[in-house]
C-alpha cells in the first residue's frame, strides 16, 4: 500500500486468480487501508467497509448504477448486451419495473410455490442419498435444485436449461475487465444471448408463471411491452447462478462447521438464518461497482465526478467495525443487514426468492441426514464478480 495524497493506493488486481482463489487477505488488507483506496491496476476506488459500502448502496442519487455496475463505463462505451431496467438503471427508468417485479416475487407468490419447492427438495434429497453416502454436493444438489424449480416457476421450457449457468456466469464475469474469464465465455455469447432472449417472449412462457406475470404487467400498462423481455431475462440471469452459489456456500460451510449442523438438526426452524449467515460470510456476489455522479466524499476524500467506485461487498460483511467474529459462521448471529443481497433501491428483488430455495432444500437435508463432512479437497470456480464452487465432495450419514 501506498498513500497518494490523502488517497491509499493499491496495485492489487481484484480479479486475479490467486485472489479470487482467496480474496481474504485483500479484504483485510483494503479494509486496515482506509475508508476509500484507490486501485491502481484499474484506476478505480474501492470501498472495502461496512459503514461506506452501505452508504454508497443506499446511496443511488450519488453512486449511481445507470453507468453499469462493472468496470466498464456506460457513459462511454457501449455495453454487450441492452442494460438490465433494475440492475443497471436508475430512477425514474428503474421504478416500474422494480414495482412490477417485487409484485410478481411478492409473499402471495411464494406461498404458492412453497409447498411444490419442499415436495422437490425431498425427491432430491431422496435421489441423492440412494445413491450412496459419498457425492459432490454442487452438481447433484446446489445446481440441480435451483436448476429444477426456478425455471418452472419462471414458466420457461426444459430444454436447453444447462444453458442458464453459462449465461449468467458470463454475465457476471462480464462485470469486471476484459479478462482470461471473459474471453473464456466470449464464444458462446452470441448463442446464449439468442438462446436467453427467446425465453423471455411471451409465447415461449408457459400461461402461468413469473414470466407471464410480467407480460400481464405490459398489458396493464404497468411497465411497456418492450421492457417486458428485458424483465423476464433479470430473472433469468440473477436468478439461477446466485442462488446456485449460496446454496453452495451453505452446505460447505455445514460441512466445515459440524456443531451449527447439529444446531439446525434440533432447530430446523433455523433454516433461513443459516442461508443468510452463509450469504454473509461467503458472498457470493463479492462486489459491484458504482460511478459518482458528482464529486462525492468519502471520509477526508473525495472521488471525481464520473470515476468508477468499486464495493467489495464480501470485505463488508466481514468488517470487525460491524460484525463480532465475522470469521465465523455462526447460527447464533443475526445476519440481517449484511448486504450480501445489496441495499437500497438495488437490493436482491429475488433474495426471498433464494431463501425459500435454501428453506426447502436445507429442510430435506436436515430430516435426512445426521452429519455431513467434505469427502475431499473442494475447488472453486473462479468469477470476476462471483465466490462460487466448482466442487465440494461431501460423505453424509444418513439420519
Amino acid at each position: 500500500m501506498t498513500a497518494t495524497a490523502t488517497v491509499p493506493t493499491s496495485d492489487v488486481d481484484p480479479f486475479s486468480h490467486e485472489v479470487l482463489e482467496d480474496p481474504l487477505p485483500m479484504h483485510a488488507a483494503l479494509r486496515e487501508a482506509g475508508p476509500l483506496v484507490h486501485l491502481s491496476r484499474h484506476d478505480v476506488f474501492a470501498l472495502a467497509r461496512y459503514d461506506e459500502v452501505h452508504a454508497a448502496l443506499v446511496d443511488w442519487q450519488a453512486f449511481q448504477s445507470a453507468a453499469g455496475v462493472g468496470l466498464s463505463n456506460f457513459r462511454y462505451e457501449t455495453p454487450w448486451r441492452p442494460p438490465s431496467l433494475l440492475l443497471e438503471a436508475d430512477p425514474p427508468r428503474h421504478d416500474a419495473p422494480r414495482r412490477v417485479l417485487q409484485k410478481v416475487l411478492g409473499p402471495r407468490a411464494l406461498r404458492r410455490l412453497q409447498e411444490g419447492w419442499r415436495a422437490d427438495a425431498e425427491a432430491l434429497v431422496d435421489e441423492v442419498l440412494a445413491g450412496g453416502s459419498e457425492f459432490d454436493a454442487v452438481p447433484v444438489l446446489t445446481s440441480a435444485f435451483p436448476l429444477r424449480v426456478f425455471p418452472d416457476a419462471v414458466g420457461i421450457g426444459r430444454e436447453g436449461r444447462e444453458n442458464l449457468l453459462p449465461y449468467g456466469d458470463h454475465a457476471f464475469n462480464a462485470f469486471g475487465p476484459a479478462n482470461d474469464l471473459v474471453a473464456k465465455g466470449a464464444p458462446r455469447v452470441a448463442e446464449l444471448s439468442g438462446w436467453v432472449a427467446a425465453q423471455c417472449r411471451r409465447e415461449a412462457l408457459a400461461p402461468e408463471g413469473f414470466g407471464a406475470d410480467i407480460w400481464a404487467a405490459s398489458d396493464r400498462g404497468e411497465i411497456t411491452p418492450e421492457m417486458a423481455p428485458l424483465v423476464v431475462r433479470s430473472l433469468l440471469t440473477a436468478g439461477v447462478d446466485t442462488t446456485v452459489h449460496g446454496l453452495s456456500a451453505v452446505l460447505y460451510a455445514f460441512a466445515t462447521h459440524p456443531d451449527q449442523w447439529s444446531r439446525l438438526r434440533s432447530d430446523p426452524s433455523l433454516a433461513r438464518v443459516a442461508f443468510d449467515e452463509a450469504v454473509r460470510w461467503e458472498s457470493p456476489v463479492q462486489t459491484f461497482f458504482r460511478t459518482a455522479t458528482t464529486d462525492v466524499r468519502v471520509g477526508d476524500a473525495v472521488v471525481p465526478e464520473g470515476r468508477k467506485i468499486l464495493m467489495f461487498l464480501a470485505a463488508a460483511n466481514r468488517d470487525p467495525r460491524r460484525w463480532a467474529d465475522p470469521d465465523a459462521f455462526d447460527l447464533s448471529r443475526d445476519p440481517s443487514g449484511h448486504v450480501g443481497f445489496g441495499m437500497g433501491i438495488h437490493q436482491c428483488a429475488g433474495q426471498h426468492v433464494a431463501r425459500l430455495e435454501a428453506e426447502a432444500l436445507l429442510t430435506a437435508l436436515v430430516r435426512r441426514v445426521r452429519t455431513v463432512e467434505l469427502a475431499g479437497p473442494t475447488v472453486r470456480h473462479h468469477n470476476n464478480t462471483l465466490r462460487a464452487w466448482e466442487s465440494i465432495p461431501v460423505r453424509v450419514t444418513p439420519a
